[in-house]
């Protein structure tokens, strides 16, 4: 996972709803609150008492808007990513401006038809139109509007800006790479008390934010912001948050048990007085700004021997280059039955960092129509590349399979954690059983370095599963009003403590606003779906191993030229967002319910071993 979610950089653009109103309003800081002039057409008033005809006809018109507007909006975003310039950045703005509006408009004109019997199709995108803005303004209210886009602005502005209200500044990729690389704990300790000093000045304006946002989810129905994002699961609010902690308890046991190596090691280099045996491990030690993956300590908590694969090395052996890195992973998906990206995927993709312009070179998946889609990366020859683009183009195949089976409205994910876990569904199918078979290895090595490879795999994906977890339960409570401002510090570390057992490294006071320290706060994003992202994945994956015919360990298996794995994946991916998640689910699982067994079948060779690692050792906290 390394810096996926570090910085937030928009990981794919889906043709969908969501993808205008949520992914990119905030490829691009909006600097300028609307105005009455820039207003869309407006949409047909909805009278007193709308009726089922009403309704029909307010959906279908608001389907053409956004397919009007859709284009336009995604080569806005593409240019100002690919042609960084202040012309490129003013017309993307301009067209997050007009996104915004249209949002606006429509969220709230859908909530006028609360309440009617509609026919599934109708009512459905109709809730989607309610819930696709992450962050609603009261309705007629303009001067509120304004005020909540200003202080969206604000904020991310803070957090890019990394200056303090005295004027000091941070660096977060120097002082992060402090983190990542150092072992001198007072180093550590004072680079992750820096980037602490950035966000305190956040806090009364992320106050105001939520007081207006509240009354914007109230307009649109729901009791606060927080009901609101959960009601985006195709359940209760109460019933997805129950979910979330029911799928937790199934995988606490696996992520107690890393816990308590990683705190041992720990304890071990730094001494008892550092890391106490017993309590939550101090959140500057694990390698992370945020201490949401510990990948960068791996060796510190390695498993002896097993040498793994090169895959790097065999990559410059081969000759691979970006191009033919990114038909490798194009012929997975045709491997599968899947029909080849369009000529189009060639010519209008970035693969290389360009030498006469700045772009961004976080990798991203774009749809600009249901017949051009894109890649933006700038490929290196190295082993998380190839991973990457795999991923990435995971992406591309959902974004075309919903595309040309869908209407507008339902041209996205089941849920927002299913993209994200398509594409590392097909990262882990890159085994050495998929490198045989493309002629980068000529023999499988045997399971010896099978250890070492699940406990680096571990330290990322199972080290992250509580943090994805707690910091929308965070936003939960404050979005509820059962934290007050005078509670949001003391309540980010309990939850911290409570489903992480990490903690503070020195005392922290409601002073301090370091929930403000994650982009994903200050910036808005939910995060609930890395969370699911992080489970369904594995779920996906042993199914699919299944139809396979996979034979041994979960974590060797790859799906490579199956066409009945293929099958399945495509049906799933062809749903897009037309049906609950639960269904899609149940279209690839043959069960409707997120089952994070599949996690502890991945890992189990991993859980033994440190089951056996901690026997003298009291763990939890």
């Amino acid at each position: 996972m390394s810096n996926k979610h570090n910085n937030f950089n928009t990981k794919f653009l889906k043709s969908s709803y969501a993808a205008i109103i949520a992914s990119l309003l905030v490829i691009g800081c909006e600097q300028n609150a609307p105005s009455s002039n820039d207003k869309p057409s407006p949409l047909p008033p909805v009278n007193s008492a709308p009726s089922v005809q009403d309704a029909k006809e307010f959906v279908t018109k608001a389907e053409q808007q956004i397919d009007d507007i859709y284009e336009y909006l995604s080569k806005s975003a593409w240019i100002a990513q690919t042609y960084i310039s202040v012309d490129s950045q003013y017309l993307e703005s301009k067209a997050n401006k007009e996104s915004k509006l249209l949002g606006i408009e429509l969220a709230n004109q859908a909530a006028k038809f609360n309440g009617l019997d509609l026919p599934y199709d109708v009512e459905r995108k109709l809730k989607l139109l309610r819930l696709k803005l992450t962050l609603p303004a009261p309705a007629n209210q303009p001067q509120k509007a304004a005020e909540l886009a200003s202080i969206e602005s604000q904020l991310t502005g803070m957090y890019g800006s990394g200056r303090t209200e005295d004027g000091a500044q941070y660096d977060l990729g120097e002082l992060s790479k402090t983190i990542s690389e150092s072992d001198d704990p007072q180093a550590l300790l004072k680079a992750w008390t820096d980037w602490r000093k950035v966000s305190p000045q956040m806090k009364p304006l992320y106050q105001r934010l939520v007081e207006i946002a509240n009354e914007g989810a109230q307009d649109l129905g729901f009791t606060d912001l927080g009901s609101m994002w959960r009601s985006n699961y195709d359940m209760s609010p109460d019933e997805f948050a129950a979910e979330m902690d029911r799928v937790w308890g199934q995988v606490k046991p696996l992520y107690e048990a890393l816990h308590c190596h990683v705190r041992a090691k720990l304890s071990d280099k730094y001494g008892n007085e550092v890391v106490n045996n017993q309590e939550p491990i101090p959140a500057h030690l694990l390698g992370n700004m945020w201490a949401q993956s510990w990948g960068n300590i791996y060796p510190l908590v390695a498993p002896e021997g097993g040498s793994g694969i090169d895959v790097t090395e065999r990559l410059t052996a081969k000759k691979y280059d970006a191009i033919s890195m990114t038909r490798q992973a194009e012929g997975f998906f045709t491997s599968l039955g899947f029909k080849p990206l369009p000529d189009t995927f060639w010519t209008r993709s970035q693969f290389v960092k360009p030498q006469d312009r700045d772009v961004v070179c976080h990798a991203s998946a774009w749809d600009i129509t249901t017949e051009d889609y894109r890649m933006k990366m700038c490929i290196n020859v190295n082993e998380e590349d190839f991973k990457t683009i795999h991923h990435e183009l995971g992406h591309n195949f959902y974004q075309r399979a919903y595309n040309l089976t869908q209407p507008m409205l339902y041209r996205g994910s089941a849920n927002d954690g299913f993209h994200e876990a398509i594409g590392d569904t097909i990262a882990l199918s890159i085994t050495p059983k998929y490198l045989k078979e493309i002629g980068l290895i000529e023999s499988e090595p045997d399971s010896s370095g099978d250890l070492p490879f699940l406990m680096r795999t571990a330290m990322d994906k199972i080290a992250f599963l509580p943090f994805g977890l707690m910091v929308d339960q965070w936003r939960w409570k404050v979005f509820s009003g059962e934290l007050g401002p005078d509670q949001y510090n003391q309540g980010w570390w309990q939850l911290r403590e409570k489903y992480q057992g990490v903690k503070a490294p020195v005392a922290r006071t409601e002073a301090d606003f370091d929930p403000g320290a994650k982009y994903h706060i200050p910036g808005n994003t939910p995060y609930s779906r890395y969370f699911l992202a992080h489970v369904l994945q594995f779920q996906f994956h042993r199914e699919l191993c299944k139809l396979s015919g996979h034979q041994g360990p979960l974590h060797r298996c790859s799906i490579y030229n199956n066409k009945a794995a293929g099958e399945k994946l495509k049906a799933m991916l062809e749903m897009g967002q037309s049906r609950p998640w639960q269904e899609a689910l149940e279209t690839m699982t043959g069960s409707g319910q997120m089952d994070a067994t599949a996690v502890l079948d991945y890992f189990a060779p991993l859980k033994t071993w440190l089951d056996e690692q901690n026997k003298n050792r009291q763990c939890g906290w």
